[in-house]
C-alpha cells in the first residue's frame, strides 16, 4: 500500500513538472560559449553569463517578441518578423541559431530578408535554446 502511494506521487509529480524542450541544458551552457563574443546574460546588475554587447542581452529572450529587447537596434526583417507576432520559444529559437537568415525568409516568406547575425549554430542550437529558456522572463 504504502509503495503505491509513493508510485501515485510520483506520476502525479511528474504529469504536473513542466515540459522542456529536447535540448540538454548543461550542454546548451557550455555551448553558449560560442556565443558570449556578442550576447551576455544579464538580469539588470546580475550578470550571470559575462558577453559582449554587439547583440542584444539574452535574458528573458524566450517568451518575449522577437526585436523587441531594448536598448538593442535590430535589423528590419527580425522587427518585422516581431510585429507579425513571432514569439522566441525553444523550437524557433533553435531553428533561428541554425542559420538566422534561412529562418527569417522562411518565417516573413521574403527570399531577401536578412539577419544582422551572421553566425550560424549548425550543432547544439536545441541545447543552447534550452539553456537559454532557463531565463526566461515571468509570465
Amino acid at each position: 500500500m504504502k509503495t503505491q502511494r509513493i508510485l501515485t506521487l510520483l506520476a502525479a509529480t511528474l504529469l504536473t513538472a513542466p515540459a522542456f524542450a529536447e535540448g540538454d541544458v548543461a550542454a546548451g551552457e557550455a555551448d553558449f560559449k560560442k556565443c558570449k563574443a556578442c550576447h551576455m546574460i544579464a538580469d539588470g546588475d546580475n550578470v550571470i553569463f559575462k558577453g559582449g554587447k554587439t547583440g542584444p542581452n539574452l535574458f528573458g529572450i524566450v517568451g518575449k517578441q522577437a526585436g523587441t529587447v531594448e536598448g538593442y537596434r535590430y535589423g528590419a526583417d527580425l522587427v518585422a518578423a516581431g510585429e507579425a507576432g513571432l514569439v522566441w520559444d525553444e523550437a524557433n529559437l533553435a531553428e533561428y541559431l541554425k542559420d538566422p537568415k534561412k529562418f527569417l525568409q522562411e518565417t516573413l516568406g521574403d527570399g531577401g530578408a536578412k539577419s544582422k547575425m551572421a553566425f550560424k549554430l549548425s550543432k547544439g542550437s536545441e541545447d543552447v535554446a534550452a539553456y537559454l529558456a532557463t531565463f526566461a522572463a515571468a509570465q
